[in-house]
This record gives C-alpha cells, structure tokens and sequence, in this order.
C-alpha cells in the first residue's frame, strides 16, 4: 500500500480559506426543539468554483451555472446539509452541504449550493 501521507500536506498547503461547520441539531431536554450548534470552528480549507455555460439553438443568451466544490482534510465528518460558513480571499459566504462527501486517503470533496435557510 502506498503511502500518502505526505501527499495530504501538500494538497492542505493549498487550502487559503478558514471554515466554521453547523448542523441542525436537536435539542432533547424536555420539548424537542432544534438548534443550529456549531460542530467544528476555523478549519482549513478550499472553495473551487467551475462555470458551466450551455446554450440551445434558439436561445439568445447563454445560462450559466456555476459549480462549487469543498475541500478538507478527510477527517472532518462534515454530514449532508450542514451549514458551511467559508472565508476566502478577503470574503464570507454561508453555504449548505449539498450531499455525501467523495472522501480520498488526501482530502475530501463535497459539493456546495448557497445556504437558504434550514428546510
């Protein structure tokens, strides 16, 4: 087996963001009432951001969408739809786990869609 150990540094130098992750949880003291808690504070991390641009024949503009992707360290069990708070490059934005994390022996990757509340 090979060991990547030192390859898990490398693609952390690469993190330029911080991140705070919350989940929706429950608090069971008496009336179940949910909460938002904060689970992991100022964790490395990277946003990438991937433009998809399409364009059908009769159409006059192009629609856009734009993917973005999460990377962490592989041991940070992030769950889906939790809340994700990034700052990178100077800005802060809120974000919402879309779905199960591709977990590598490197890094981890999660797609991201723009928080709007918790449905």
């Amino acid at each position: 087996m090979i060991d990547l150990s030192r390859f898990r540094g490398i693609a952390e130098k690469l993190y330029t963001g911080k991140c705070d992750i919350f989940e929706y949880k429950s608090n069971t003291k008496g009336l179940i009432k949910y909460q938002e808690t904060k689970v992991f504070e100022n964790i490395p991390c990277r946003i990438s951001y991937k433009n998809n641009s399409s364009s059908k024949e009769n159409e006059v503009a192009n629609s856009a969408e734009q993917a973005i992707v999460f990377f962490v360290a592989p041991d940070i069990d992030i769950k889906p739809g939790s809340k994700i708070i990034v700052t990178q490059n100077g800005r802060t934005v809120e974000y919402k786990s879309s779905g199960e994390p591709a977990v590598y022996q490197t890094h981890q990757e999660i797609r991201l869609e723009l928080f709007k509340g918790w449905c």
